[in-house]
């Protein structure tokens, strides 16, 4: 009950400093619609299916970074000291991730729905399963960049470790997690991408393991 109570209040800590900078949410908004204004000057016409997936997710890929970066590597040592005297490690990675993920949902679906008045959903995509990939990806972007981003920080340089990091990890999901939105985008059968869905999900619940395991060995030093 105390490391739930705590979770709650970190929650609350971070909606309040987001929605006081905004730093996030304007800002990766700002990257995400300018991005993808440049490629509809770019394109003569809509992309095709494959080439439609593959920019959607790197674009995501990169606003996620920006937005996700910022959970420990822009806070100060004064207020890392103040909350760790405060609440415990576990509460506060899990607050983290939890808060990166609702935030990485909420861009993703913001930044999706552009996406597709600007250039259209493909005709005869799974627009159910497409969603269902969007969100694996938003979970493995943020808890993933959120593990990556306590380890940079405790790192001098922590910007270009966190990139050095991340990159042998989300290679593979975003391998899977492109099959898996292809897989839509084509209208296959569902049956076909529970196992690209399972995978997703097993590493997320991994990364979190990990999470929870080595974040208190950091959180003391």
């Amino acid at each position: 009950m105390q490391i739930a109570n705590q979770v709650k209040q970190l929650i609350h800590k971070e909606m309040l400093l987001e929605w006081r900078s905004k730093y996030a949410l304007n800002g990766i908004l700002l990257y995400v619609v300018s991005t993808v204004f440049v490629c509809f000057l770019s394109f003569v016409s809509v992309p095709e299916k494959l080439t439609w997936n593959a920019l959607f997710w790197i674009i995501m890929l990169f606003a996620s970074i920006n937005a996700v970066a910022k959970s420990f590597l822009q806070e100060s040592k004064g207020r890392h000291l103040y909350i760790y005297t405060l609440v415990s490690p576990v509460a506060l990675i899990i607050a983290k991730t939890l808060y990166n993920s609702l935030l990485m949902i909420g861009l993703t679906l913001i930044a999706l729905l552009f996406y597709t008045l600007v250039f259209s959903f493909p005709a005869g995509a799974d627009m159910g399963m497409y969603l269902v990939a969007t969100v694996l990806g938003s979970l493995s972007f943020a808890t993933i960049f959120t593990m990556v981003s306590a380890i940079a920080s405790k790192a001098g340089n922590g910007g270009m470790l966190m990139a050095i990091l991340s990159f042998p990890i989300i290679i593979p999901v975003l391998i899977v997690l492109i099959k898996l939105a292809k897989n839509a985008i084509d209208g296959l059968d569902r049956s076909v991408s529970l196992d690209d869905i399972g995978l997703l999900a097993v590493i997320n619940v991994l990364v979190m393991a990990v999470s929870l395991l080595l974040f208190p060995y950091l959180w003391r030093d």
